[in-house]
């Protein structure tokens, strides 16, 4: 049965359904412990493994921290999947069933993880980067399956903020009689989860029923996935990426296997959408929509929005979209003056933004596929000169293979003018690309040696 009602939840309510673990390093009601003082700044690499059955990307993720001169240095090498007597001999093995969606702290001195299906799928870990293969997990293990389910998508949205999402839609509502069937409403309901990383806890959560106005609900409407979340400059409102689907409710209906109506898509939407809600209450939910393009914005395992030096969020269409929006800090809203493309800026045809990130001055590193060619591809972006973007080449771009890898690309590391791309086919040998987006420079630092069916998924 539909909800319809807003339903938000305390810390102390979420302690009703949510288990936590007090690890033995951490002090009660301290919530983490700092990491080895070493005064060095590392970058965690991390990276996916087959299962058992061979499937690319589906056995777990390993780390591995470097320093920066290692990082940079091309005579480095790394192989965290390499196997001695049946082990994995080098990294750390994060706590996960399928590939872990890691996030870190800026200083990355910490990642963090909640762990994607299996039977811990939903509990939340955060480790402390001590270097190399020194990952000391610290702080509680929370439970979020509870409000997210076992396979949520997450992201810190503010440094020391995470925020847990997800999205289900309801069963098709109609009226009347066969064949005198009438659309109704194709729901959705999406549900948000707070997390303190710093004191690892969950400070608030909410549910409810996407705010379709009523012509978009009649005209079937409804969200199948939400992610990316983000904070404003102000943390004043949270922004929510959206999948928006539609439904053709002007066609006549099929009936199913049980003998009810189901329309068919229509792949005409009236912009790309971005839900709203207040922060930290979580309440007042809304959304705004962009005319500017008509691709989704929710990505898939990488974050695709960021706060700009001007304030400003800027958004990209990914992970099959090839648009950078921007929402006006002043307003909330989409800016209409502005407008990024990534085939007008590099002379591009079809164009997709797997990955990318903001560094600063409307700099950004993109992570790409084309029609053009096989391949993946990295870009030096100026969004606010687009003339000015340029084609970063690599030694193995043109390799087929990146093509699938990048879809499954999480983060790319950034320690002031330096952006860290670790770059590897499946089941080939890559490279961390090291890019000074000052100077518009690419170099090739550390080897990265992989096994079949393995690839590098990001730097922190």
């Amino acid at each position: 049965m539909k909800k319809n009602l807003i339903k938000i939840g305390a810390l102390s309510l979420i302690l009703a359904f949510t288990s936590c673990s007090n690890d033995d390093n951490v002090s009660e009601g301290e919530g983490t412990t700092p990491p080895e003082e070493t005064g060095t700044r590392w970058i965690t690499i991390t990276g996916s493994f087959p299962d058992d059955n061979g499937t690319g990307g589906n056995g777990g993720t390993r780390a591995y921290a470097l320093t920066e001169e290692n990082a940079a240095d091309p005579n480095f090498e790394l192989n965290l999947f390499k196997i001695e007597g049946g082990n994995f001999v080098e990294g750390l093995g994060l706590k996960s069933s399928r590939t872990a969606r890691v996030q870190a702290s800026e200083d990355g001195a910490y990642l963090y993880n909640i762990q994607y299906t299996g039977t811990e799928g939903g509990v939340f870990n955060k480790y402390a980067v001590n270097g190399e293969a020194n990952f000391e997990e610290v702080g509680y293990e929370l439970n979020t399956a509870a409000i997210l389910g076992t396979a949520p998508r997450w992201m810190k949205a503010a440094e020391g903020i995470g925020i847990g999402v997800y999205a289900s839609t309801y069963d098709v509502e109609y009226e009347g009689e066969a064949p005198n069937y009438s659309f109704v409403a194709h729901d959705s309901e999406v549900k948000i989860a707070l997390l303190d990383l710093d004191g690892t806890a969950i400070t608030n959560t909410a549910i409810f029923d996407f705010p379709w106005t009523d012509e978009e609900r009649a005209a079937g409407y409804s969200v199948g996935r939400v992610d990316v979340p983000i904070l404003n400059a102000a943390q004043t409102k949270l922004f929510i990426g959206c999948r928006v689907r539609k439904l053709d409710t002007n066609a006549t209906p099929e009936l199913d296997e049980e003998g009810k109506p189901v329309w068919p898509s229509d792949s005409e939407i009236n912009g790309t959408k971005t839900l709203i809600v207040d922060f930290p209450s979580l309440r007042n939910p809304t959304y705004i929509t962009s005319t500017l393009s008509q691709e989704n914005n929710n990505a898939y395992r990488t974050m695709t929005q960021y706060i700009g030096t001007d304030g400003h969020i800027y958004q990209a269409t990914a992970t099959v979209g090839s648009e950078i929006l921007r929402i006006n800090s002043a307003t909330n809203d989409y800016d209409p003056n502005f407008y990024f493309n990534l085939n007008d800026a590099l002379g591009l045809t079809g164009a997709r933004i797997r990955a990318w990130r903001y560094v600063k001055d409307g700099i950004g590193v993109v992570l790409y596929t084309s029609d053009d060619a096989e391949g993946g591809y990295i870009a030096l972006i100026d969004l606010h000169n687009p003339s000015n973007s340029v084609k970063l080449a690599t030694d193995i771009e043109t390799a087929p293979e990146l093509s699938s890898t990048l879809g499954q690309y999480q983060n790319i590391g950034l320690i002031g003018d330096m952006a860290y791309v670790p770059l590897t086919p499946a089941g080939m040998e890559g490279a961390i690309y090291v890019i000074n987006t000052a100077t518009k420079e690419i170099k090739k630092g550390a080897k990265l040696k992989t096994i079949s069916g393995s690839y590098y998924l990001g730097a922190y």
